[in-house]
């Protein structure tokens, strides 16, 4: 059996989710990943009307989809940020409330293990995310980054996260980091050292997207092989390098869609991940959860993107074999 191919919601979140549903089924989805902002799906909601949770479902599948995972990105990248006014922006009222530094990475922690209460509710065992990064700032290690310094960033990831993991343990749900820029993981080795911080606790692997891996160089097939028993989710989502001479691979600071950057994100088949490698590798691990197409490219309209990328990902994706092609001249 073929992989449930669905729509993640956080690029929609300006829809209300019926009219997103309903253009999702006529693109071709099989279900929506649910991103927790807009009114896709409310944390506070659902834990504090006993039925939200339930009529949500129902909701979904009135259209006759399917959801597999929800979303807390936003709230996750305030638990290990040095928060600044950027965050206000990304952030629920009474998470960001003053803005106090401290405040909002404490309230963004409890958010997060709310998170896994209204998972728990709503029946889904995966949660996506970020965990944010207090040591980022520091990828450039100048002025010279003492080894110190990197270590305490991990143990301090730890020292929050852990807390919440035992809630997502509590509540029978896996959080599944996406590797990132910015984030505490965004390459193999910083992904490894992650899992080590925090003991390798089965709570805690990663929902795989390619886009954030190719334009660094990493190979997200070897990311995949690397961590097969961590693959909680996966996002169909790519990116290409645009390199010209004149800018580089840090962007610079010029925003997405900017034809003068050194890279960009794709529709999923229009930039330079091979996803016909990363399927076969995904059934190699025995992966049988949902694909879910972030779809971003600035510079294409989304409902032609989010069609087109639908039908690409259910051409590409079939099912693993169960016996050898060559079973028949097996000796009798």
């Amino acid at each position: 059996m073929s992989h449930p191919v669905t729509l993640f919601t956080g690029q929609w979140a300006d829809l209300p989710l019926d009219d997103l549903a309903r253009k999702a089924k006529e693109f071709g989805y099989d279900g929506l990943e649910l991103a927790c902002w807009g009114d896709h799906f409310e944390v506070e909601q659902a834990l504090a009307d006993d039925g939200y949770a339930d009529a949500k479902r129902q909701q979904i599948e009135r259209h006759d989809l399917q959801c597999h995972a929800i979303s807390a990105h936003l709230v996750g990248q305030a638990v290990c940020d040095q928060i600044d006014d950027r965050h206000q922006s990304i952030l629920p009222e009474h998470v960001w409330g003053d803005g106090d530094p401290a405040g909002v990475n404490r309230r963004a922690a409890e958010e997060m293990q709310d998170v896994a209460r209204a998972a728990q509710r709503f029946g889904v065992d995966v949660v996506n995310g970020f965990t944010g990064s207090s040591i980022w700032h520091l990828l450039y290690s100048f002025p010279p980054v003492p080894e110190s310094t990197i270590e305490q960033g991990f143990s301090e990831f730890a020292q929050r996260w852990n807390p919440i993991l035992d809630v997502f343990g509590e509540c029978g749900v896996r959080f599944a980091l996406e590797v990132h820029p910015t984030e505490i993981a965004f390459d193999l080795h910083t992904a490894r050292r992650a899992l080590d911080a925090l003991d390798n606790r089965e709570e805690f692997g990663f929902n795989f997207d390619p886009s954030h891996l190719i334009w660094q160089g990493v190979d997200p097939v070897e990311f995949i092989r690397e961590f097969p028993d961590r693959v909680f989710h996966v996002h169909m989502k790519d990116a290409i390098v645009t390199l010209d001479g004149r800018s580089g691979i840090l962007a610079s600071h010029l925003n997405f869609g900017d034809s003068r950057r050194g890279w960009d994100f794709r529709s999923p088949g229009r930039g330079s991940v091979n996803f016909e490698e990363i399927i076969r590798a995904l059934n190699d691990i025995d992966y049988t959860g949902p694909l879910s197409v972030e779809w971003e490219d600035a510079r294409m309209d989304r409902e032609h993107g989010a069609r087109e990328a639908c039908q690409f990902v259910k051409n590409l994706d079939f099912t693993p074999a169960n016996v050898a092609f060559d079973a028949a001249f097996a000796e009798q």
